[in-house]
């Protein structure tokens, strides 16, 4: 290894979800089926508000960086996964940092672009008056362009400490992707200042994000309440309930696996806890948003009549 990080190790094998030869090939089903649903639903998304004006608007904008977002994150995951199936999944040092760096990126950038449609979604319900203002043009850019750039500090800041680190002797991973806490178990040398930047990154990036989300729920739901409309108070809990669903899911899953003490004993169930959200997040958000809505069925079915008639 370059004298740079002074490891002795070149590259590192993934052990993948499970070593159990008779799930192997099941699985493989399984996940390769995910993954095609999580691109088409994702892309799908993408293409539909891309092309019809109506959803032109904060709300569809922000859900089209999630489905970006989530349209990456799953291609960063899920390859390295379906290799880890059907034979040895060896992967070189520089590629398992450039995979770190990805998946750090994208999962801060999640966190983060679902903070703003929490924010989003408090502006049109509890200041419905004010929401072109608010929620302008420039301050959605401003919005989206500050998701990315903390998505890149972080990652960032992870990688960088990572390079530190010396890999001595075993270069196996007890997991599917080039994830902190394994990489860390493997180091030869002291990982402190690594946990230091996890606990503030993620602080920084769950907990932060997660007060906010909590706060404009709050202020939402007793705006809803106040309502005296039944119209009025189902069409609000409609539109936020696919956004809660998603949030749960995501910020349920995060924390349990970075907000809590690292062991070896942890790491097969860390796996399990990390497939919800980088794999079955970006799967199920675009049903998420999209079942419940009638405007993405009345577009989705005005695109199609399009395509068909040309």
């Amino acid at each position: 290894m370059t004298s740079g990080n002074e490891s002795s190790v070149t590259e590192f094998v993934l052990l993948g979800l499970t070593q159990q030869p008779e799930l192997q090939l099941p699985l493989f089903f399984l996940f390769s089926g995910i993954y095609v649903v999580s691109m088409l639903g994702n892309l799908g998304l993408i293409v539909l508000i891309g092309l019809n004006p109506q959803f032109h608007t904060p709300m569809y904008y922000f859900l089209f960086h999630l489905s970006f977002i989530d349209f990456c994150y799953s291609s960063v995951i899920i390859p390295r996964l379906l290799m880890s199936f059907v034979n040895l999944n060896i992967i070189p040092y520089v590629e398992c940092m450039a995979q770190l760096f990805f998946f750090a990126f994208f999962v801060i950038d999640e966190c983060c672009i679902l903070t703003t449609m929490a924010y989003d979604r408090y502006v049109a319900i509890c200041k419905p008056l004010l929401y072109k203002v608010i929620m302008s043009h420039q301050m959605c850019l401003m919005m989206a362009v500050g998701v990315y750039a903390m998505g890149f500090a972080g990652a960032i800041a992870h990688v960088v400490c990572m390079l530190r680190l010396k890999f001595c002797d075993s270069n196996v991973i007890n997991h599917y992707m080039c994830d902190i806490p394994p990489l860390l178990h493997l180091s030869c040398s002291s990982t402190s200042i690594n946990e230091i930047v996890v606990f503030i990154v993620v602080g920084v990036n769950v907990i932060g994000p997660s007060l906010i989300i909590f706060i404009s729920y709050t202020l939402i739901l007793s705006n809803i309440f106040c309502m005296h409309s039944r119209t009025g108070r189902a069409k609000a809990f409609n539109t936020c309930s696919s956004h809660i669903i998603a949030v749960s899911l995501f910020f349920g899953a995060s924390a349990f696996m970075y907000l809590k003490p690292s062991s070896t004993e942890s790491l097969d169930q860390d796996k399990i806890s990390t497939v919800f959200y980088t794999i079955v997040g970006p799967m199920m958000n675009p049903f998420i948003y999209s079942l419940r809505n009638k405007d993405v069925h009345i577009a989705l079915k005005k695109t199609l009549k399009k395509k068909i008639s040309t």
